[in-house]
């Protein structure tokens, strides 16, 4: 099943490129005509790009990997923002502020400045200081989240990144591209192939064709995800099971007692001496009671008066003795 239909590619608006005088060259094979002095792009290629993109996006997280999304072009801040916070992936949406992945000590000391600030907002400390001292913390605060609160828990330069403009985010393209991180970008016909690992031909201006697109490589970070507690959750259960899953019925079960040992040899023994001895046993197992009747069949001196004794029950012992009696005829005889 496709990720995505090329009905839902036309409805979003996916196919509209820019006007002939704003293009790139480089985007000529990915062109299917022009109307109206409009580039139109080939969906079909866009569906092949959206394919390609969404496996290697998958099978990323899947291995642990995370993926940055970068969306902050103003009609699709919102989009990036939710479909990054959807699949637990880390963003930017409002401005990349240069070194954030070739200076990423720097950046990641902001970000733990602003965890402690958030700490100190959340236990109330602001409100013990003075008016002034605390103003100007909360504004530190704000400007940070502004700028970093997408990269809360990125302890790390990302995996690969998500651009929606390679245009507008060029400093992000070339920081990615300095560090060999793959770069996964929605290209229009104004922006350059060369500059991207997977490129996925679309409309990267309208609101509608970069929430689809966003939405799908959130899918994709999803499925991803969803793959990792499963390998996990068999290696689990492989260390607390080192036998096996499967537990047989009567591993659990407590050891026989030594009666219960001393009753099965003899029954063993008694099938041995004649035919009719499974018979007897497979009686002595469907009745309550018999395994304390059974251990005097077959033995020295055979009584029939000390079922009772064992059984504490006079009229279990005379079910008991009735029932047994024609095997011990047999082994008598």
């Amino acid at each position: 099943m496709p990720v995505v239909t090329m009905r839902q590619l036309l409805e979003a608006g996916v196919h509209f490129g820019h006007q002939k005088r704003r293009w790139n060259p480089k985007m000529k094979r990915f062109i299917f005509t022009e109307r109206n002095g409009i580039y139109i792009l080939d969906l079909q290629q866009t569906m092949g790009g959206i394919e390609s993109s969404y496996k290697f996006i998958r099978d990323l997280v899947a291995g642990g990997g995370t993926v940055l999304f970068v969306a902050t072009k103003r009609q699709v801040q919102d989009a990036g923002e939710d479909q990054a916070k959807r699949a637990g992936m880390p963003y930017v949406n409002f401005r990349w502020l240069g070194g954030m992945l070739t200076n990423f000590r720097t950046i990641h000391e902001r970000i733990k400045r602003m965890r402690e600030l958030e700490d100190m907002v959340s236990t109330g400390s602001l409100d013990a200081m003075s008016k002034k001292e605390a103003l100007s913390l909360r504004r530190e605060y704000e400007k940070l989240t502004r700028n970093l609160g997408g990269l809360r828990d990125l302890d790390k330069p990302p995996d690969a990144i998500y651009v929606l403009d390679t245009k507008k985010e060029e400093i992000a393209v070339r920081e990615a591209k300095k560090l060999g991180i793959p770069i996964v970008a929605v290209l229009d016909t104004n922006c350059d192939p060369d500059d991207v690992d997977f490129a996925i031909p679309g409309n990267d201006d309208a609101i509608r064709s970069g929430a689809l697109l966003t939405r799908i490589i959130a899918d994709a970070a999803i499925e991803g995800r969803s793959m990792r507690p499963a390998a996990a959750g068999e290696d689990a259960g492989a260390a607390a099971t080192p036998t096996g899953a499967e537990v047989l019925p009567g591993a659990l079960s407590e050891p026989k007692a030594e009666w219960e040992l001393q009753l099965e040899a003899e029954e063993e023994a008694a099938r041995g001496e004649t035919p009719e001895g499974p018979a007897a046993g497979a009686s002595s197992e469907s009745q309550p009671g018999v395994a304390e009747a059974e251990p005097q069949v077959g033995g020295p001196e055979p009584s029939t008066t000390e079922a009772p004794q064992a059984a504490g029950d006079q009229n279990e012992a005379a079910r008991i003795s009735d029932e047994a009696a024609p095997t011990e005829a047999a082994q008598r005889a």
